[in-house]
């Protein structure tokens, strides 16, 4: 199953790197450590460039830090938990035809194995053998040595998540109770977050059911907002649908079938009888706490899958109401057929809320604003949300909503609810806001569940631990710190276990297995001693809670716990201690999606278990990998696997182009194009080195001042990024801006190599090695270098090669160069001829004194200026304001970035060095070029552009 780069050299170094066991990482007392990891895939699908873009940014930052001289342990392991791969096997065993052709087509699965693929434990094996050699061959630097996979087809690991879950047991962090979860009503389960196939993320809200009384019996509409119910004026029910009489609760209510049945997973419920939706259409209902009695009308607007399927309308409020009564107006055939004409006509909308940058009736401009008609518009989604935002954070209930006038909305709204349950007016319901596909191709509920067992994020002092430490530890980048908070604030108890699927038994509940989300929160704990079991050095029958106490906790007597288990004293101790230099995590690298589970959950559980120096320091979240500018959805065809990209474009190649395509929380955008560029750029630097090893070296040059001290401050730009996880900066810099600098380097040379190239090229490589480093080894080599790169020192800037004014001369050479372009471009044709005048020794006095000045308000410095070059006759009073004006911006656009000293400096040899640019402005520009200082006798100036010559600033003449 080894995989085949699309490029010889990567397998070598594979190889190699294997050979030598180079990023194997033991404890070495007193030496730094970093302990880097990203989260296991789910073994139920090849790794996809998606994954491939967080683990190639983990990799880059281990290769980075372990360059600078640290101690790092970048581990592996491999997700087999929940319904993820048993829900493929379902639908495979059903004769799924989709699920058939999506392995074959997409996965690359063997017609011949298919048969084999209805067995969960067969699927989880293959794809991990399958994803090993894939992040092999990506070149990641794994120490493979403590590689494991999760359940309890593990020797060991169900021993570890036993422990944690006895631990969050005893410290009172699980509970057994009654709780809305997401259920599958097929697998009889919860469906957490990955174990679906649509809907992640998605959570059950809690909507209010509002009574509203029709004769022995109530229409129950649910909704968010129960303080709207003051300027109701209608209710809606979907008139192609039939409706049910059920009992619940104590009540009659009135609600769809479908919302019957949900019911039914949420309290107890017995169906009465159907109720054509025409016999309730053109009746009227009673609205609680108004009393006021308001008629029933038909809408498409209404859902019948989706919450009671009765709606109650508060057009001035909400978008869809009004353009439901708009709709209901124009569809003359349905107002004749339920006789709805007066009705329809005498509503009209009730202004309840004041709300900032409105007027009366919000919805009523945002549906004319926008020119909406009909009631299925998919644009009134975007106007519900702006306007039900804005009045949440900002309405306040007007003088006709009794005895909630002048409250805020967010307050009035529990009230009303409340106050509505209160006296039998109202109920809840649990509902999804979106629709959530369980794994096994079945929609899901909200059901509460009796007997579940939950872990407990609602815990107010688990809660503030938890944001205490989010508040002071490293997050990358910052705007995610936010983020988290908002999580843990919002988060609600989590229903740990589920019925089916594979995972680890809950040791004191074998009925109940460990959900996906629940048991990856801790395991890079289990990295720090797995090693020890995969050796043999420790068994797996060997691990009990006593000796996981005593190696994660420090729990417990050393020597009775080897007595009791068996596992050697020494060895015990040495467990201990490995944990203890390795823990906790420096970095955790992963996809903005996990932050509302996952990664929270990850910091939650450490802070249940682990003492505070154990707790994890830094999470790097990043965005979410689209293809193509679209979703990457497999069920869709939009999808690439790692393999392929390697396959087709080689590892390095693959890795250039998803760390070129995004950084911090923007969602990179895979495109084939970019990995054909990255491939072709990668192939230019091989040329490069080959063409380095093989050219004479001549002397140093100011040009080669020039690239050694550029290569000092990309060093520090590259280094910079790199410690806040800017990859895609980093990255950028180090092979676009440094080729850059190359690129300029090889044209004012004419190609002749002066000593400083090969020095740059070997800090270049070395630079390159965290990003794309197979082709980093391959010109290391080439170079003549023994060992790996990956191994050498990380660049540091040597401050005694930091040339400002060689730097300047490089930039005033260019932007001589875009001047005279500029002009050629006005005239349309190529120069014959180019003349440039350098400032006289006097003029040269109006660069000191425009820095003088600079330290004054910009129009008094100007006015100064100009004054003083008419009294020192530099200029006439013609004249004078432009230059003036010219010499102030051309100074300004040097200060931000070199010295007043440089600029000086620069400027007193500024005719020296133009006159040694001379042979390169004649090569670039094919011109003959003539260099002049505007105070020489008997120059060449037919237009009298010497006048126009400022400090740093030449005047040109062209021909």
């Amino acid at each position: 199953m080894k995989l085949k780069s699309a490029i010889a050299y990567e397998e070598k170094w594979a190889e190699k790197w294997a050979e030598a066991k180079i990023f194997e990482a033991d404890p070495k007392p007193g030496k730094p450590k970093i302990f880097i990891c990203v989260p296991y895939s789910y073994q139920n699908a090849p790794l996809h460039v998606g994954h491939g873009f967080t683990y190639t940014r983990g990799d880059a930052y281990a290769r980075f830090k372990r360059m600078q001289g640290y101690n790092v342990l970048f581990p592996w392991a491999w997700h087999w938990t929940g319904e993820a791969v048993a829900g493929t096997c379902e639908r495979l065993k059903r004769g799924d035809q989709s699920v058939r052709k999506m392995l074959v087509e997409i996965d690359g699965v063997p017609e011949e194995l298919l048969d084999k693929f209805t067995d969960p434990v067969f699927v989880t094996r293959y794809y991990t053998e399958e994803n090993r050699e894939t992040v092999k061959a990506m070149g990641l630097s794994i120490d493979w040595r403590r590689e494991f996979h999760t359940t309890d087809l593990h020797p060991y690991y169900s021993k570890f998540i036993e422990w944690q879950y006895i631990t969050l047991k005893n410290k009172g962090y699980i509970t057994k109770g009654r709780h809305p979860v997401v259920w599958c009503p097929r697998c009889k389960s919860p469906t957490g977050d990955h174990d679906r196939l649509a809907g992640e993320g998605v959570s059950p809200e809690e909507y209010t059911l509002v009574y509203f009384k029709f004769g022995d019996a109530y229409l129950a509409a649910a909704t968010l907002r129960p303080e709207t119910i003051f300027g109701v004026t209608n209710i809606w029910i979907n008139p192609n649908h039939e409706y049910v009489l059920i009992q619940a609760d104590g009540k009659k209510l009135i609600v769809s079938e479908q919302a019957a049945y949900k019911l039914k997973n949420q309290t107890k419920v017995e169906i009465l009888k159907k109720i054509p939706a025409d016999e309730l259409i053109g009746k009227f209902a009673e609205t609680p706490l108004t009393g006021k009695h308001i008629p029933i009308f038909p809408a498409d607007l209404v859902d019948p899958d989706f919450g009671s399927g009765v709606v109650y309308s508060v057009p001035a409020h909400a978008p869809y109401d009004y353009a439901g009564i708009i709709a209901l107006k124009n569809n003359q055939e349905r107002i004749r057929k339920y006789q709805l004409k007066e009705l329809v006509e005498s509503i009209k909308p009730i202004s309840i809320i004041r709300v900032p940058g409105y007027g009366e009736f919000p919805a009523v401009e945002e549906v004319e604003r926008l020119g909406i008609t009909s009631d299925t518009d998919p644009r009134l989604e975007e106007a519900t949300k702006t306007i039900y935002s804005k009045e949440f954070h900002e309405g306040v209930l007007k003088d006709n909503c009794g005895e909630y006038s002048g409250k805020t909305v967010s307050e009035a709204r529990d009230l009303v609810k409340e106050k509505l349950i209160e006296m039998g007016l109202g109920g809840v319901m649990w509902e999804l806001p979106e629709k959530v596909i369980c794994r096994c191709g079945t929609e899901t509920i909200v059901k509460i569940v009796e007997d579940q067992w939950f872990l407990k994020y609602s815990d107010p002092e688990w809660k503030e631990k938890v944001k205490e430490h989010i508040r002071n530890m490293n997050i990358y980048p910052e705007e995610a710190r936010r983020w988290f908070l908002n999580v843990v604030d919002w988060l609600r108890d989590w229903a740990c276990a589920r019925k089916t699927g594979l995972g680890t038994k809950l040791p004191w509940d074998p009925d109940w297995i460990v959900e996906t989300l629940s048991d990856s929160t801790i395991y890079p704990a289990l990295y720090t001693i797995s090693k020890y079991l995969n050796l043999g050095i420790i068994k797996p029958d060997q691990l009990n809670i006593d000796v996981l106490n005593y190696i994660y906790l420090g729990a417990g007597d050393p020597e009775k716990i080897s007595s009791q288990s068996g596992i050697k004293e020494e060895i015990l101790k040495q467990v201990r201690e490995e944990f203890l230099y390795w823990y906790p995590v420096d970095m955790r690298i992963s996809a903005k999606e996990l932050v509302p589970n996952h990664l929270t959950f990850y910091i939650f559980h450490h802070v249940a278990i682990f003492e505070p120096r154990h707790w994890p320091r830094g999470i790097g979240v990043n965005g979410m990998l689209k293809i193509e500018g679209e979703k990457m959805s497999k069920s869709k065809g939009n999808f690439i696997p790692l393999k392929k990209a390697i396959e087709i474009y080689g590892a390095d190649a693959t890795r250039a182009t998803l760390l070129l395509a995004a950084e911090d929380l923007d969602d990179p955008d895979w495109r084939d194009k970019n990995a054909r560029e990255a491939r072709n750029m990668l192939d230019v630097l091989i040329r490069i080195c080959r063409d380095v090893v093989s050219a004479n070296s001549n002397d140093y040059t100011r040009v080669d001042e020039w690239l050694l001290s550029t290569l000092q401050r990309k060093m520090k730009k590259i280094t910079s990024a790199m410690e806040k996880l800017k990859t895609r900066t980093a990255f950028n810099e180090a092979l676009y801006g440094l080729y850059n600098d190359w690129k300029w380097y090889i044209r004012r040379t004419g190609g002749r190599l002066g000593k400083a190239a090969e020095k740059f090229l070997e800090e270049w490589v070395k630079i390159l090695a965290p990003f794309i480093p197979f082709t980093a080894e391959e010109c290391w080599s080439m170079l003549g270098k023994s060992g790996f790169v990956s191994l050498e020192k990380w660049p540091e800037p040597r401050e005694e090669l930091i040339n400002e004014d060689a730097e300047l001369r490089e930039d005033l050479l260019k932007n001589l160069m875009e001047d005279i372009r500029s002009i050629t471009e006005v005239y349309g044709k190529p120069p014959k001829k180019i003349v440039i005048y350098v400032s006289s020794k006097k003029k040269r006095e109006l660069l000191g004194k425009a820095i003088e000045l600079k330290s004054l308000e910009s129009k008094a410095a100007l006015g100064n200026l100009i004054k003083w070059m008419i009294a020192e006759k530099l200029a006439d009073k013609k004249k004078a304001p432009t230059l003036a004006k010219l010499m102030v911006d051309t100074l300004a656009s040097l200060t931000s970035k070199y010295k007043e000293k440089t600029l000086l400096n620069v400027a007193e040899n500024e005719l020296e060095f133009y006159e040694e640019s001379r042979e390169f402005l004649e090569r670039e520009f094919n011109a003959n070029v003539e260099i002049y200082s505007e105070d020489q006798e008997n120059i060449y100036d037919p237009r009298n552009k010497a006048s126009t010559a400022l400090p740093l600033r030449p005047g040109i003449y062209i021909e």
